[in-house]
């Protein structure tokens, strides 16, 4: 999608902090952290959000999963770490690209 922030941080026309990258998955700093450490991890293939996810792109999200337990081992991350997709504007989602957040470095509140 050439309008979106995340298609361009993946193609290198936008720079970004990256921190893990495969086939299927970036991953890069976020711009305003909530918590010591704050990662967002996208997958490569556009999706607009959690509700564009079906059987045969599923997939892009494993590896999203795959790649936090690398991410969060590699900037050594201890105690545990938080996961999160917002979904739809209502939720808090303000880039329409589907990614998740890994938070840690911190206590965190109950939800």
């Amino acid at each position: 999608m050439p309008d979106c922030i995340f298609c361009s941080i993946i193609n290198g026309s936008v720079a970004s902090d990256k921190v893990y990258e495969d086939e299927f998955v970036c991953a890069f700093r976020d711009i305003a952290p909530k918590a010591p450490v704050h990662i967002l991890i996208v997958p490569k293939m556009h999706l607009r959000d959690v509700s564009a996810v079906n059987a045969e792109n599923s997939q892009f999200v494993a590896k999203c999963f795959e790649a936090a337990a690398k991410i969060a081992e590699s900037e050594k991350v201890t105690g545990g770490y938080r996961i999160i997709s917002n979904n739809g504007a209502l939720a808090g989602q303000t880039v329409f690209h589907l990614h998740f957040h890994l938070l840690a470095g911190k206590k965190m509140s109950d939800l």
